[in-house]
């Protein structure tokens, strides 16, 4: 794309670069006056209702010390939720849904600054825009300036419901800045992504490898010691939020590393915009060869082509997550002995098996509503490419409808087959490998992974139904696979009624390995998934694109 030249007032240093700021704030926060809204009051409500169904499950301070202590010497349940620094209600609040509630915050980040930075120059609509007077730096401001807000307003949710349900005001303030502050350093490297790469797509893969590679950072400093001592701990933002010690002896100069980590990644974006023309990256994409290949002659060798880059990233992070969570594994039993308190937490992880299966029932229930982010990217990449007006060009072409569908479809619902398969494989490797017993463990551990499957293609599917029959609301996909993870990750610590986690189609999996497996369930999600796909193809067959 040829360079913008923009008005005199925007080309000119000073504050002019920020002319336009106000009115693009605006503009962002009416775009995204649903799904700022709905990010925030599920997180945040998510975290103050956990104050009180631990409540009801610790309600006296012999149990919460029983507790508090059995976590925190358990180096596999530290590497998932961290350790506990303090016995209180509060302390086992933040331990249990601080780390995902940082974790979350900084997605929800990613995707706001993305959406206004990238995405607009993606589809056009920047060029436009920057021919009016706007600042070169103004759509970057704005974007930041959104992601603020939210993570503003959901600290703001966080300390006001925590310090009103009863706890201290000092420790819900403390978590709710450490969830807020995450959301801000990850919006900060979204910002750096969106100058580097070429698409949004491509900007919010990026930025989110960097989350998950923060992730497994945080879990592996935290298995190896029972203090957050780590290292790695330190290196990894979502760490910092932990090493806050929300409820605990609050460590308040820790706000000065997300004050830092935003200070750099935000400065480092400015940086980089004033040295590229409007719609350029500093990672193009590489040329291609002069004639294409064989496999670009049809639309699925193009969705291929168009999604490979992202599957391939997925799997790589499946299996190297899974082969860093397998080497936990075998402490599982370990210092639980006949701790009652942490034998009931194991088997609403995971099943009433063995306490090692229990785990890795667990961590294969993880691994399977993460790759249902991954579908649902996939499929909503259909709506990105109509959108973007390049869906028009090929179906003008002897292309219909189905066909072009078709080649995305099979990437979503194959290639989360192919990222399960590899978490597996790496989760029972190295399980394998640290027991002994690779051809004993190897096996069982990839079919509970490949489990998985039916759920995650069930809400493939209602992506799928809201891409055909309701594209405007296609993008309320995420807050279904959200409110997924939120049941299936909360659910059981908290003993949601059981009609509330029969919502998430992973609720009715059966426990493996070690559980008892019928076809029942795994043929009613897939009927449930036919049912959804066929519903969302019929439709759009009928309605018109873009």
């Amino acid at each position: 794309m040829t360079a913008v030249t923009l008005p005199s007032a925007a080309r000119t240093g000073g504050s002019r670069d920020l002319a336009g700021t106000g009115t693009l704030l605006r503009l962002a926060l009416r775009r995204d006056r649903l799904m700022i809204p709905a990010w925030v009051v599920l997180l945040g409500l998510t975290v103050v209702s956990m104050s009180g169904a631990l409540e009801k499950l610790y309600d006296t301070p012999a149990k919460r010390a029983d507790v508090a202590s059995s976590m925190t010497g358990n180096g596999s349940l530290r590497a998932l939720y961290g350790p506990v620094f303090s016995d209180s209600l509060g302390g086992l609040t933040a331990w249990r849904i601080g780390g995902i509630a940082a974790l979350l915050a900084g997605v929800m980040s990613l995707l706001i600054v993305v959406r206004h930075t990238r995405e607009e120059e993606e589809t056009g609509r920047q060029e436009l825009l920057s021919a009016a007077m706007v600042g070169r730096r103004a759509p970057l401001t704005a974007a930041l300036l959104a992601a603020f807000v939210a993570d503003a307003a959901l600290a703001l949710l966080i300390a006001a419901g925590l310090a009103g349900a009863g706890q201290p005001a000092g420790g819900a303030l403390a978590l709710g800045l450490a969830v807020g502050g995450t959301g801000l350093v990850f919006a900060g490297l979204a910002a750096i992504t969106a100058q580097l790469t070429e698409s949004a797509r491509a900007a919010k893969g990026l930025a989110g490898a960097v989350l998950g590679a923060a992730f497994v950072l945080r879990a592996a400093g935290d298995a190896a010691t029972e203090d957050a001592s780590s290292p790695l701990t330190w290196a990894s933002p979502v760490g910092w939020a932990e090493q806050l010690r929300a409820f605990a002896v609050e460590r308040w100069w820790v706000l000065l590393l997300f004050l830092a980590g935003t200070a750099v990644t935000v400065g480092a974006a400015y940086a980089l915009t004033a040295r590229r023309d409007l719609g350029m990256s500093f990672l193009p994409a590489r040329p291609g060869p002069a004639r294409a290949p064989a496999s670009l002659n049809g639309a699925t060798g193009l969705a291929w082509r168009l999604q490979r880059t992202t599957l391939f990233g997925w799997a790589a992070g499946f299996l190297a997550a899974g082969a860093v969570f397998g080497g936990i594994i075998d402490g599982a039993s370990d210092l639980v002995g006949d701790n009652e308190q942490a034998r009931q937490i194991f088997e609403r992880m995971g099943g009433r098996q063995g306490l090692s299966e229990a785990f890795i029932s667990a961590l294969t229930g993880m691994l399977g509503m993460v790759a249902a982010i991954y579908a649902a990217g996939a499929v909503l990449r259909l709506r990105g490419e109509e959108t973007g007006d390049r869906a028009e060009p090929v179906l003008a072409g002897a292309v219909g409808r189905l066909r072009w569908a078709a080649g995305h479809l099979a990437v979503a619902f194959l290639g989360t087959a192919l990222i399960l398969l590899l978490g597996g494989l790496g989760l029972g490797l190295t399980y394998g490998l640290t027991t002994g017993d690779v051809s004993g463990q190897l096996g069982p551990t990839v079919d509970a992974a490949l489990a998985q499957v039916p759920a995650v293609w069930t809400l493939t599917g209602l992506a799928v139904l809201l891409v055909g029959a309701l594209p405007k609301a296609a993008v309320g996909t995420w807050a279904v696979v959200g409110g997924c993870l939120g049941i299936g990750w909360v659910g059981p610590a908290v003993q949601l009624p059981q009609w509330v986690m029969n919502l998430s189609p992973f609720s009715h999996l059966p426990k493996l390995p070690g559980g008892e497996a019928t076809a029942a369930p795994f043929l009613w999600l897939l009927a449930l998934t036919a049912v959804f796909v066929t519903a969302g193809l019929t439709a759009l067959r009928r309605r018109d694109i873009g």
